[in-house]
């Protein structure tokens, strides 16, 4: 895991992952918590990292597309999607991220 943040792919991957486990905590267990048992304190904890990491992937993404010169069309619309899906970050790490080959 450790090599991973040497590349901007492998951040991503990184990132993605993060930003993946973020989602299906706030909209699992914060957003249940907030409505059944009118607990909003794990949804205002919760709420701004999720944000920020979801910033990260769509910067990111980006960023490794421009470098990895993906075509918007096919790869990088693909991979922007993914966050905004519960489990679409795992999906694309696997079908996409993990594929690409870093001269690192």
């Amino acid at each position: 895991m450790k090599q991973l943040l040497h590349t901007k792919t492998g951040r991503l991957r990184i990132i993605g992952l993060l930003e993946g486990i973020s989602l299906l905590v706030l909209i699992g267990i914060a957003v249940p918590a907030k409505y059944l048992y009118d607990n909003p304190a794990l949804v205002k904890a919760i709420g701004p990292v999720h944000g920020l990491l979801f910033l990260l992937y769509i910067f990111n993404t980006l960023s490794v597309g421009v470098e990895q010169r993906w075509q918007f069309k096919t790869t990088t619309w693909k991979v922007l999607v993914a966050c905004m899906i519960p489990f679409g970050t795992f999906y694309i790490d696997r079908k996409i991220l993990s594929k690409i080959k870093t001269g690192s």
